[in-house]
C-alpha cells in the first residue's frame, strides 16, 4: 500500500513501487521506530532546488526558488506564446544591463584601491610626525629635570633664614610636578588614525581624507595654561603669567618637609563654648578632626560618639588639650540687650505718672477710681469687690495720670505686690469708719518694698461715723507720718460717692509727680510689664501690659514671659483700638502665642527667630525648674509612699479654671493656706480660659473636682462631665470657692477620738468558774461601770491590757450599769490575767467630726 502527497511518494510495505518520477526529484528510504521493537521503512523524496539565472524566463521559477503565485501561472499559462522577435530583444537588454553593473563594481574596486594607498601614505606621515614629537618631549622633559635640581642645590646651599616671601602663605598647597603628556583626547584621536584605514579596505567602501583639526596656538592667551616647561619659559613673550618664586619656594619647602615628616605649627583658636555642646560642633570649633577627640576620650575612659552632648567643663577640658583657648558664654546671654537699656538724658521726655490705688477689702478704691473715672466698675464686679488688677488713663489739667486698680481681698497678695512694683505713686485708701486694717498694713508694706512714696487718702468722710484723726493716729504705728501730723506724706481726706475733694486728690498727684521728675525715652523699643493675662474666646489670649519705656506699635514683635508674637491690636482702656502706646500708657495686646503669666517682663525684638530663640530657652528652663522641684519635693516613688503612710496626708486634687490668670495666682495661693499637716488641697491643672472636654478628661483621670471662677463648661465637656459623673462648680466671688473647698476638705478629716472617764473599779478576789473562766470579784471605788464600754486593766499604775468587758453582774443578775460603792463581778474579753489588788479603768470613746 502507498500514498501520494506533495510530489513525494510513501511506500508502506517496503515494496517499491512503479511511480512516474517527477525530474529534480531524489528518492530514498528512511527506517521509523514505531516504539515496542517495531519498525518500518518509509520511502522519502526530496527535491532539489532550482536556481534561475536573469536570462530564464520570466515566467518560470524566480531566483530563491519562491513559485508564483497560482493567479499568475494561470495567467502565464492562458498567454500565447510572445513572438520571437520580442524575446530576442529583452535578452539583448539584460545583456546591456549585467555588462553596465559590471563596469560599476570595477570602478568601485579601483577608487577603493586608491584611497586604501593614500590613507596608507597619510597614517605613514602622521606616525613619523608623532615620534618627532615624542622625542622633543623627552628633550623637554630631561632639560626640565635637569633644571630642578639645580634649582633644589641652590636652595640646599642657601642660608637658614628664608625672605620672607618663602613663608608668607603656608596654607598655599605647592603645585605637583607637571609632564607635559598628550590628553586623553588627543591620544584617542592617535588611536583612531591607525584604526581607521583598515575598516575602510575591509568594507571595500571609500574613505573619506581626515581633514586634520586646527590646533590652538601656544601663545594664545585665551585660557591660563598654569604650567612652567623649560620651552615655556624660553619661548613665551612676557605677556602670559608665569609661576612666582615665592611659590617655587613654597612647594620646596613642602617637599622638604615631605621628606623628613615635619609636622606643622598648630594653630591655637579660641574657641566659644555654650553650656551644653555636642563633640562634632566642639571639633569643628576647634578645627580638629572628631575621630582625635574620640581618641582622646577613649584613652580617659570614655566611649562616646561624635552626636553626644557634653558640657561645658569637659569641653574645656578637651579644648585645653588640643592647645586652644576657651570662652564660656551662657545660654542666658540670649536675652541680653532686651531688657534696661540706658538711654542718653537728651532722649528722655516727661511721661504721665503711673498711681497704684491700694488698700483694704470694701474701703472704696475703686468707687474713688470710678468717680475719678465717671465710670462704673463696681457694678462690673462679682460681689462688688475688685477681683482683677485693672489700668486706666485719666486727664487732669491736660496731664495723663495711669491709674492702676488693685484688689483688697487677702488672697490676692501676689497682684498687690505686682502693682506695687509697676507703680511711680502708691495711694493708700482707708475708710475713715473702719480705720487700719490688715490688708492695709499689708499695703503699706508693699509700697514700701518697692520703694514708691505714698499718698493717703481718707475716704468715707461723709458718714457720721467718720473719724479722720483715728486713721492718721493709727497709720503712725506703721511708719506712716502724714503732713498734719508733721510728716511728709501727702493726706486727702475725700468721698467717693459724694465726690468729695478729688480734685485736691489729683493734684496732689500730679504735685507728686512733678518732684519725682518721672521721664522715660518714647523713641526707642518698648518694654514694661504684664499687668494681667487672659484668655478671650474670640480674641484669642489677651494682655494688659503697661508700657514703662519706649513706645509699642501694632506689628511688632514681642517677647512676654514664656510667650511671644506679633502685636495684632492694641486696646486702650476705652476699649478703641490704638496705632501705639507710649511710656506709662495701659494697653491690651491681642496677638500672643499663648497667655504670659501675670507680672512678666515684655520687651520687643527684631524679628520672629530671636522672638522664639528666647521663648523657647525659657520655656526650658521653666520645665527644669518644674522637674527639679517636683523631684525636689516628691523624691522618689518609695519616698513618697512611705511618707503618705507614716503621716497619713491626704490630697484634694482639682481642676482650676480661671477668667484671668491673677485670679487664678489668687485662688491658688488661698487654697494652700487652708491645708493642714493631714489633708491638703492639690491643684491637678490650673489655666485661663473655659473648661473644655480636656480638663473633664483629666479630672476624670485624677479623680479632681472642677472648679470654674468667672468662666463656664461648653456644650462637649457638660456632656462629658454629665457622662463622667464629674460635678463642676461655678463661682463669681473668691470667698464663696475657699469656704466651700474648705467644707470639702474638712469632710476628709478623720474624725477626731475623745475619751470620756467614767469610772474605777478595785479586784477583791478572783474567781475561776467552770465554763467561764476567771471573775474578778470587784468594789466600784469612783464613777460607775458601764457594759459594753472600753476598760482597762491596771497594775502597780500601768496599763496592762486594755479591751471590753465580757460580763457584768451584780449578784447572779446581768445588770447594764454599777455605781460607786457596790460590788460586783466583771470578766474580761479574751484575757484572764487578773490579780486581787489590780484596778479596772471604766472609759467610753465618741469620735467627733473635725473642720479647718
Amino acid at each position: 500500500m502507498s500514498e501520494t502527497k506533495d510530489d513525494k511518494t510513501i511506500s508502506v510495505s517496503g515494496k517499491k513501487t512503479l511511480t512516474l518520477k517527477r525530474s529534480g526529484v531524489e528518492q530514498g528510504t528512511v527506517r521509523q521506530d514505531m516504539g515496542r521493537g517495531r519498525t518500518k521503512a518509509v520511502v522519502v523524496e526530496t527535491r532539489k532546488r532550482r536556481i534561475s539565472r536573469p536570462e530564464d524566463d520570466k515566467s518560470g521559477s524566480i531566483a530563491g526558488g519562491i513559485k508564483p503565485k497560482p493567479a499568475a501561472a494561470e495567467r502565464a499559462k492562458a498567454k500565447p506564446k510572445a513572438e520571437p522577435a520580442r524575446e530576442a530583444a529583452k535578452s539583448t537588454v539584460l545583456k546591456e544591463l549585467s555588462a553596465s553593473e559590471m563596469d560599476a563594481r570595477k570602478r568601485a574596486l579601483e577608487n577603493a584601491k586608491i584611497r586604501d594607498a593614500e590613507e596608507r601614505k597619510q597614517a605613514e606621515e602622521d606616525a613619523k610626525l608623532r615620534a618627532e614629537q615624542e622625542a622633543q618631549r623627552k628633550i623637554e622633559e630631561e632639560a626640565r629635570l635637569k633644571a630642578e635640581e639645580e634649582e633644589r642645590a641652590k636652595a640646599e646651599q642657601q642660608p637658614a633664614e628664608q625672605p620672607a616671601t618663602a613663608e608668607a602663605d603656608p596654607a598655599v598647597p605647592a603645585e605637583p610636578p607637571v609632564v607635559d603628556r598628550p590628553s586623553r583626547a588627543a591620544r584617542h584621536e592617535e588611536s583612531a588614525d591607525d584604526s581607521r584605514a583598515k575598516p575602510a579596505q575591509q568594507r571595500g567602501k571609500p574613505a573619506r581624507p581626515e581633514t586634520p583639526r586646527p590646533s590652538r596656538p601656544r601663545g594664545d592667551d585665551s585660557r591660563r595654561r598654569g604650567k612652567l616647561t623649560l620651552n615655556a619659559a624660553l619661548n613665551e613673550d612676557g605677556n602670559q603669567r608665569g609661576r612666582s618664586l615665592s611659590a617655587m619656594r613654597r612647594r620646596q619647602e613642602k617637599m622638604k618637609r615631605a621628606m623628613v615628616q615635619e609636622p606643622r605649627e598648630k594653630i591655637a583658636r579660641e574657641v566659644t563654648l555654650p553650656e551644653t555642646i555636642t563633640i562634632q560642633e566642639l571639633s569643628q570649633r576647634m578645627a580638629e578632626r572628631s575621630v582625635d577627640v574620640i581618641k582622646y576620650l577613649m584613652k580617659e575612659g570614655q566611649m562616646m560618639k561624635p552626636g553626644d552632648v557634653i558640657d561645658a567643663d569637659l569641653a574645656e577640658l578637651i579644648a585645653g588639650e588640643f592647645g586652644h583657648t576657651v570662652k564660656r558664654v551662657a545660654e542666658s546671654d540670649i536675652e541680653e540687650g532686651i531688657f534696661d537699656i540706658k538711654d542718653e538724658d537728651s532722649t528722655l521726655k516727661p511721661r504721665p505718672p503711673v498711681v497704684t490705688i491700694m488698700g483694704h477689702v470694701d474701703h472704696g478704691k475703686t468707687s474713688l477710681l470710678d468717680a475719678i473715672r465717671n465710670a462704673n466698675v463696681v457694678a462690673g464686679e462679682a460681689g462688688g469687690i475688685t477681683q482683677h488688677i485693672g489700668a486706666y488713663q485719666v486727664e487732669q489739667n491736660g496731664q495723663k495720670i495711669t491709674f492702676i486698680d488693685t484688689p483688697g481681698h487677702a488672697a490676692f497678695t501676689a497682684m498687690r505686690a505686682r502693682g506695687a512694683q509697676a507703680t511711680d505713686i502708691a495711694i493708700l485708701v482707708v475708710a475713715a469708719d473702719d480705720s487700719v486694717m490688715p490688708q492695709t498694713i499689708e499695703s503699706i508694706n508693699h509700697a514700701k518694698a518697692a520703694g514708691v512714696p505714698i499718698i493717703v487718702a481718707i475716704n468715707k468722710i461723709d458718714k457720721p461715723e467718720a473719724d479722720a484723726n483715728k486713721v492718721r493716729t493709727e497709720l503712725l504705728q506703721h511708719e506712716v507720718f502724714v503732713e498734719s501730723m508733721g510728716g511728709e506724706v501727702l493726706d486727702v481726706e475725700v468721698s467717693a460717692i459724694k465726690g468729695t475733694n478729688l480734685d485736691k486728690l489729683l493734684e496732689a498727684i500730679l504735685l507728686q509727680a512733678e518732684i519725682l521728675d518721672l521721664k522715660a525715652n518714647p523713641d526707642r523699643t518698648a518694654e514694661g510689664a504684664v499687668i494681667e493675662a487672659q484668655l478671650d474666646r474670640g480674641r484669642g489670649s489677651v494682655a494688659t501690659v503697661l508700657v514703662e519705656a519706649g513706645t509699642l506699635h501694632t506689628g511688632d514683635i514681642v517677647v512676654a514671659g514664656n510667650e511671644w508674637g506679633r502685636v495684632r491690636a492694641l486696646v486702650d482702656d476705652h476699649g478703641k483700638q490704638v496705632k501705639e502706646a507710649g511710656p506709662a500708657t495701659p494697653v491690651e495686646v491681642l496677638g500672643l502665642q499663648g497667655t504670659p503669666q501675670a507680672g512678666d517682663r515684655f520687651a520687643v525684638v527684631e524679628n520672629e527667630a530671636r522672638a522664639r530663640e528666647i521663648s523657647e530657652y525659657r520655656q526650658r528652663i521653666a520645665r527644669e525648674k518644674a522637674v527639679a522641684r517636683q523631684a525636689g519635693t516628691r523624691g522618689s516613688l518609695e519616698q513618697m509612699m512611705t511618707q503618705l503612710q507614716d503621716s497619713g496626708m491626704k490630697e484634694f486634687p482639682l481642676v482650676i479654671k480661671g477668667d484671668v490668670q491673677g485670679s487664678i495666682e489668687a485662688i491658688a495661693g488661698a487654697l494652700e493656706k487652708l491645708g493642714t499637716d493631714e489633708v491638703r488641697a492639690r491643684i491637678v491643672h490650673s489655666g485661663a480660659g473655659g473648661i473644655t472636654e480636656s480638663d473633664i478628661s483629666l479630672a476624670e483621670a485624677s479623680e479632681a473636682a472642677i472648679i470654674g471662677f468667672n468662666v463656664r463648661a461648653n456644650s462637649q465637656a457638660r456632656d462629658a462631665a454629665a457622662a463622667a459623673g464629674i460635678e463642676i462648680r461655678y463661682y463669681n466671688i473668691i470667698y464663696d470657692l475657699v469656704d466651700d473647698v474648705k467644707a470639702a476638705m474638712s469632710g476628709m478629716l478623720s474624725p477626731e477620738r475623745r475619751e470620756t472617764f467614767l469610772g474605777n473599779a478595785e479586784i477583791l478576789e478572783v474567781f475561776n468558774i467552770t465554763k467561764v473562766g476567771k471573775v474578778a470579784g470587784c468594789r466600784i471605788t469612783e464613777g460607775k461601770v458601764e457594759r459594753g464600754v472600753g476598760v482597762r486593766l491596771i497594775r502597780d499604775s500601768v496599763v496592762i491590757h486594755e479591751g471590753s468587758l465580757k460580763t457584768l453582774k451584780r449578784f447572779k443578775d446581768e445588770v447594764s450599769e454599777v455605781n460607786a460603792g457596790q460590788e460586783c463581778g466583771m470578766a474580761f474579753e479574751n484575757y484572764e490575767d487578773i490579780r486581787a489588788g489590780d484596778v479596772i479603768e471604766c472609759f467610753r470613746v465618741e469620735h467627733v467630726s473635725r473642720s479647718l
